[in-house]
């Protein structure tokens, strides 16, 4: 968009969670100035209907160029495209040729386009000629795609968003929904003022558990046993549908001999799940009387070493109670990328070929003849965990990380870090320069961001919808799929000379309609889309038809892509936690996601807001557990494991199931290097899926005890000092960035780091010092403008950050904020907003609540009064809490005022 042309208006997808929101995206400044972006939701895209979560709202202020990886780099220097390509190309050449081709591997991501996806999968499987491509799908999706294809014959989900509204019961099995499918929770709040049912199975009472009809905080790993126990109720209650049973599955009497192996009475089944008989039995009798149940399940059943137990006993109900293929009646694992769906369709997975094909004769040699690659692999490769394993023993010599961050992302962080630092030669292609991933690149490749892709991307429901670039690629940053076709081309391969993405899209169509005798997974209406076609092609759900038309449900027919077309129910049996807690690691360490962030903060980093919700690493305890430990709410926490430590703010609650903890995974070296969760994790995976073990590692907890903290706010992005033993937090800020630290040393600690971060500061210094609680109060100040603040003590209190923040966008300080700085508090009396709420609108708790006391009794009402959860909604649920904890307060209070 060149400067003073008009505003261009582009129709794209939002590039976080699986729910695939179409976004209206209007460009208002491509040029000298900078990138500006306003952002709606599509009030026409099928899956949001308008809507669109705090995070997608704020794709706004994650367009800049800040932090761009632009051109490629060799170690460390910049390069031409012609030698980095080269050179990656040789190397893998070489190490193949040495070592064979299961030597080189690539580990990618589902931020990729599905055209991304294609290639990558070509080149590796078809060309090189193994099956060493994953996908960080494995970390969210592997078990419901084993427990899919188990159960249907291939890796299908049944229902349709629709169905989320038509639902008479909803069952949220391990998905917090209201903070990591928002706007998917909005259709089914909605629902549920019409009278739909919600129950929640999950340790954590969540804010989609506060606001269910039922909530059933399971003990860890106990999921098998609760659906085994109402598969079990339903066979004996007769709500079983044998008619459906007869006609379309297989397996039933299997599944209901291995029921009978244990006791199924609803009491033991209460006892082992750790939740009482009563609310057993009503979730038991609400599925029951409940045909339009929809059970929608993600990471909490995914994430673990009996992940695909969790997702078959789930199938195995709907199938035997007939709940499937039908309006409002499905199972449905829902997905946490953006092209989780994409990525497993091209066969980004290493057990799979490309069009839900696998490693069978005739499958391997359909997709070889179609790729007119001869020497495509005939064996699935190695899935993540055991792939960087195989990078750490040198089994494998050469890896292109591709869109992803392994290095914080993974289970045992810390050893995936070992592997990539002592592998001969690591590829990264990613749009960002400085990452925990890139720091081991030998080549790193620049790819485009979000705003610069074009492509398409496949949503939870199978509907493609395309991505579409805003702007034009910035400095020398390129397409995924072109890199690698190009390197592709250097390795001396035939098949990659793709003129555009859409040409890369009607090959991979082709492919899925090739040789198609009852494949689901059909693009044949799209195999033919000229460029035109492409470029205005809408969202579609396949199969697609050769008229072009989609399909919302699967199985509708009862015939499933089975040999027989039947279903099969398979027997499952529950089993405990790979790895026991014990008198050494009593607690279970849960991780997860958060509300405002997104995997590792590359992307929703950027947006200040973003990071006000929950702005530090923070871990989550029972008030029993914090007791035992000397734990206060807000103190400083060690989370300990037999992999490593991590120290995070201790969040004291109820909400928590006693015997557990959990910890956010989002956080990286950028933002918090203690706080890094996915390092305690023990690389336990399911035996099947190779998905790895998230929800359950035994952990213990101590204070940290910090003898001192601070807090620096400056113009610039620091990172910790180094040689210091410190707490370190980054938290952006509109006008500055804030960094926190504590630390366990004395005068000397405090003295370096002090030197450390004054290093390099010109201006006039304004500083106090008071030797009795071992405070320092300086500020920087040039030409009039706050340039940085530190603040350091001992024993007292540390002021509010806020009022600091804030004087950072004055284009000149007044003496009353020059007073404020020395005096270190407010000038004027203290405006204190609480905790963000609201991320879209900025509100803060204080607001909230003087509605609430105000008379405001519902998330409508405190709307109207302070705007909050008007936009996205993603609010809503916590306002809804803080409203129910005011009326549960109100009747102490008034008692307390009498006497």
């Amino acid at each position: 968009m060149a400067d003073g042309a008009a505003a261009l208006s582009v129709k794209t997808a939002c590039p976080y969670c699986g729910v695939g929101c179409g976004v209206d995206a209007v460009v208002t400044r491509d040029g000298g100035e900078g990138r500006a972006v306003s952002v709606a939701g599509d009030q026409a895209h099928p899956a949001n209907l308008g809507r669109l979560c705090s995070k997608g709202t704020a794709l706004g202020a994650t367009v800049s160029l800040e932090g761009r990886l632009l051109e490629p780099t060799i170690g460390g220097r910049v390069a031409s495209w012609t030698e980095a390509t080269a050179l990656v190309a040789k190397r893998f050449r070489e190490t193949i040729a040495k070592h064979g081709p299961d030597s080189v591997a690539f580990y990618v991501s589902g931020q990729l386009l599905t055209e991304d996806y294609y290639v990558a999968n070509k080149l590796m499987k078809g060309f090189i000629g193994s099956g060493n491509i994953d996908t960080n799908s494995r970390l969210c999706m592997a078990s419901a795609v084993a427990a899919h294809k188990q159960a249907f014959g291939a890796d299908l989900v049944p229902g349709c968003y629709e169905d989320l509204d038509l639902a008479d019961l909803v069952v949220f099995s391990g998905h917090n929904a209201a903070w990591t499918h928002p706007v998917l929770f909005r259709r089914m709040e909605a629902a549920k003022a019409r009278g739909q049912k919600h129950v929640v199975i999950d340790p954590r009472r969540t804010d989609t558990a506060e606001g269910a009809d039922l909530h059933l905080p399971i003990a860890p790993q106990s999921d098998v046993r609760l659906w085994n126990g109402l598969l079990a109720d339903l066979i004996r209650c007769g709500a079983v549908d044998r008619e459906y049973i007869a006609e379309h599955v297989n397996g039933f009497d299997a599944v209901d001999a291995a029921l009978a192996e244990i006791d199924q009475t609803p009491a033991a089944v209460a006892a082992d799940c750790g939740v009482s008989l009563a609310d057993l039995l009503t979730f038991f009798d609400l599925f029951a009387a409940n045909p339009k149940t929809v059970s929608l399940f993600s990471m909490g059943a995914n994430q673990s070493a009996q992940g695909v137990a969790k997702g078959l006993s789930i199938l195995n109900t709907h199938l035997a109670t007939g709940r499937i293929g039908k309006p409002g009646a499905c199972p449905f694992s829902i997905t946490g990328q953006p092209n989780a769906m994409g990525g497993r369709e091209t066969g980004g997975m290493a057990n799979t070929l490309a069009g839900h094909m696998d490693f069978e004769p005739a499958e391997r040699d359909r997709v070889a003849r179609f790729w007119g690659a001869p020497d495509t692999t005939r064996k699935p490769g190695l899935k993540a965990v055991d792939m960087f394993e195989a990078v750490h023993d040198g089994r494998i010599k050469a890896i292109w990380v591709m869109a992803t961050n392994p290095a914080v992302s993974m289970p045992d962080a810390s050893r995936v870090r070992e592997a990539l630092a002592r592998c001969p030669f690591v590829v990264v292609s990613d749009c960002i320069v400085d990452t925990d991933t890139t720091v081991f690149a030998d080549v790193k490749l620049p790819a485009l961001a979000w705003g610069e892709k074009d492509g398409t991307v496949t949503n939870s429901e199978r509907r493609i919808s395309r991505q579409r670039a805003l702007f034009d690629p910035p400095g020398q940053a390129r397409p995924d799929w072109r890199i690698i076709a190009d390197v592709a081309k250097a390795m001396g391969f035939e098949g990659f000379g793709w003129p555009s993405q859409a040409s890369v899209f009607r090959e991979w169509a082709r492919l899925t309609a090739y040789e198609n005798e009852g494949r689901l997974l059909n693009l044949s209406g799209l195999a033919a889309l000229g460029p035109d076609g492409y470029a205005a092609l809408k969202p579609v759900q396949w199969p697609v038809a050769a008229d072009g038309t989609g399909t919302p449900r699967l199985f509708v027919d009862g015939r499933f892509q089975t040999p027989d077309g039947r279903a099969r129910m398979i027997p499952t049996r529950p089993r405990g936690p790979a790895d026991a807690v014990d008198a050494v690691y009593p607690l279970s360490l849960n991780t997860g996601r958060i509300r405002d962030q997104w995997h590792t903060m590359t992307r929703t980093g950027l947006a200040a807001d973003l990071c006000r919700h929950a702005p530090e690493p923070f871990v989550e305890m029972h008030p029993l557990d914090a007791e035992a430990a000397g734990i206060k709410d807000g103190a400083l926490t060690r989370v300990v494991t037999a992999r490593g430590e991590a120290v995070a703010l201790a969040k004291v609650t109820d909400r928590q199931r006693p015997g557990g903890v959990f910890m956010p995974m989002h956080w990286t070296d950028a933002f918090a290097p203690s706080g890094r969760s996915n390092s305690l994790i023990a690389p336990n995976v399911d035996p099947t899926s190779g998905q790895p073990e998230f929800k359950h590692t035994p952990a213990r907890i101590r204070a940290y005890r910090e003898t001192w903290k601070g807090f620096f706010l400056s113009r610039d992005i620091l990172g910790a000092p180094t040689g210091q033993d410190l707490v370190w937090r980054r938290i952006p800020q509109d006008a500055c960035q804030q960094h926190e630290f504590a630390g366990r040393g004395d005068t000397d600690q405090r003295d370096a780091v002090r030197k450390v971060l004054s290093k390099g500061l010109i201006g006039e210094v304004v500083a106090y010092e008071d030797p009795g609680p071992g405070s320092r109060r300086e500020a920087w100040i040039r030409d009039g403008r706050l340039v940085a603040v530190l603040f350091m003590t001992t024993t007292g209190r540390l002021p509010p950050r806020e009022w600091l923040a804030d004087l950072f966008a004055m284009p000149m300080l007044e003496a009353e904020a020059r007073s404020a700085l020395l005096f270190g508090r407010p000038p004027g009396p203290p405006v204190d907003k609480g905790p963000l709420i609201c991320t879209c609108l900025k509100v803060g708790a204080k607001a909230v609540q003087a509605a609430i006391v105000a008379g405001a009794s519902d998330a409508d009402t405190v709307g109207a009064v302070t705007g909050a959860g008007t936009n996205c909604g993603s609010c809503r649920p916590e306002i809804a809490r803080m409203i129910a904890a005011a009326s549960l307060a109100s009747p102490v209070k008034e008692t307390a005022d009498v006497a």
